[in-house]
């Protein structure tokens, strides 16, 4: 479950409780789609772009150490061959299977090392990403919040949130008030427009901050 998940979760008990004891009264309720405000938020955009980056930097790194590996396979299948040469006497086979047996040994550290550089650095990130992104949803909570208090709102109801069984949340209600539009807006007020999403930007959805971030990215 989300952290958006928990909230909403959270707000729909407090609601129907309320509804039982205040049936005289009409609630001035408010929706808001959650996952909208967080894709088309600059700040969501400029951190996808920067996370982007860093994944490059990595792959990156990880192609220089494959090209070294890749080297030092090539090296051993060459001496492969010369060690399958009949013309060959004990002494040179010998000292050639010596040096292959270096090689192999050295190419299985070489590659033990890539790995392990690769889902140390991949979980970094990846914790990283989950904070930010983390730090991006409270700035928009808040946000909604302070909406609601400005213009007196009951209830604020996610409408993109979805069930464990992937069935919204809120499947109707009556006489209320969409307001994402204007929450993006001021969501967006200040925004370099360099770091506006655009139409071919990737649209991250919400990710899941309940569970702990993948180590590793792609081994290869």
């Amino acid at each position: 479950m989300t952290l958006i998940r928990r909230f909403l979760t959270l707000a729909f008990a407090a609601s129907f409780a309320t509804m039982a004891v205040a049936q005289e009264g009409k609630l001035n309720i408010a929706t808001v789609d959650m996952q909208e405000l967080f894709k088309q938020y600059y700040r969501t955009n400029e951190a996808q772009k920067q996370i982007n980056i860093e994944r490059a930097r990595i792959q990156k790194d990880n192609n220089e150490r494959l090209a070294k590996i890749r080297e030092l396979e090539e090296r051993l299948a060459t001496l492969r061959k010369q060690l399958e040469d009949p013309s060959l006497n004990d002494s040179k086979k010998q000292s050639l299977y010596k040096d292959w047996q270096a090689d192999q040994q050295t190419g299985v550290a070489l590659d033990r090392e890539r790995r392990e550089f690769l889902q140390r650095r991949n979980q970094a990130l990846n914790e990283k990403m989950v904070q930010r992104m983390k730090g991006i949803l409270e700035e928009i909570r808040k946000l909604v919040e302070e909406k609601a208090k400005v213009d007196n709102y009951d209830y604020v109801f996610d409408k993109s949130g979805l069930s464990t069984s992937q069935v919204p949340f809120l499947l109707y209600t009556k006489d209320a008030t969409d307001i994402t539009a204007g929450l993006l807006k001021d969501l967006n007020k200040d925004a370099p427009a360099e770091s506006l999403p655009s139409a071919d930007d990737p649209k991250p959805e919400i990710p899941d901050l309940s569970t702990p971030p993948a180590g590793g990215g792609k081994d290869n």
